[in-house]
This record gives C-alpha cells, structure tokens and sequence, in this order.
C-alpha cells in the first residue's frame, strides 16, 4: 500500500465590518503528517471581504518558502476566489489584462506568487463546524476588529482613481 505524499494544507478567510470597512484575514498552515500547525492574521483599515480572501491566499503561498517541495491544498469559504481559479476565470481576465475585473492588483499578484506552486484550491462551507476554517474566521474578525493599522493600498487607489469625492 502507498503512503500518501506530505501534503501543505492551507486554511484561509477575509472579513470586512461593513464591506468596505475594516477588514482582516485568518490563515491557518499545517502539514498533512502534523509536524506543522500555525496561524496567523493580519487587519486593514478599510477593505472589502472580497479582497482579504483573495489576500489570504497570497500571503499563506508567501509563507511558503520551498514551493516546488510538497503538494499544497488550499481550503476557502470564499466562492469569489475558489470559482475564479477552478472555473478559469483569473485566465481570461489575464489574457484581458484585468481589464475591468475587480481586485486586478490581488489578481496580479495572485499569479505572481503562486505560479510556482503544485497547488488545488478546494471550497469549504463557511460557518459549517469547519474546526480550520471557523479558526480563520476568528482570526480574520478579530483582526478586523482591533483597530486594524495595516492600509490596503491597492483598494484605496482605487477608490481615488474612480473619481469619487470623498469631501
């Protein structure tokens, strides 16, 4: 009988208070043998939900030092971000060069980070008893809730590129 292989398990998911509001994300990183189990989160000052899924998944891959060592799974309640990469939308809005494609600077970085990668993308029901994912989530709103420091740059260019006015 063969062993599986060491797998990477990410756990990932964004919050907004508001959408947009103060937002955060909650990552937790194991190893499938459990030699590794860590977690970590990190809130921005105004954001959108859509956009700390999506940055969830970017900074566990940037955790990941050796990419090309272990198989990595990647476990999200976000449809936004599963659909977009399992369905191939992400490709088609790169060949448009994320022409009116929301989030195109995450996106960009998304394919960046994780081109690397041996990597599947699985959806989870969000606040389904999911014991990862319900520990991502209370990262994620925790650091949205405690006056987050952190500035989500490419979200607030643009919401000054489109014009608004803000005063």
């Amino acid at each position: 009988m063969n062993t599986p292989k060491n797998k990477i398990l990410i756990y990932t998911d964004g919050s907004a208070l508001g959408n947009p509001g103060p937002g955060g994300y909650g990552i937790v990183i194991k190893t499938s043998d459990g030699k590794l189990n860590i977690t970590f989160s990190k809130g921005f000052k105004l954001t959108t939900n859509n956009r700390m899924e999506l940055l969830a998944v970017i900074d566990a891959l940037k955790k990941i030092k050796d990419k090309s060592s272990l198989p990595v799974e990647i476990y999200s309640d976000s449809k936004y971000v599963v659909d977009a990469i399992n369905q191939g939308w992400v490709n088609k809005w790169r060949a448009k060069r994320f022409d009116k494609t929301k989030n195109p600077d995450l996106w960009r970085e998304f394919f960046d980070v994780s081109k690397d990668f041996n990597f599947q993308i699985f959806w989870v029901k969000g606040h389904n008893n999911h014991s990862e994912n319900e520990e991502c989530d209370r990262l994620a709103v925790t650091a949205a809730n405690n006056n987050p420091i952190h500035t989500d740059t490419g979200y607030e260019q643009s919401i000054y590129n489109k014009g608004d006015e803000l005063f």
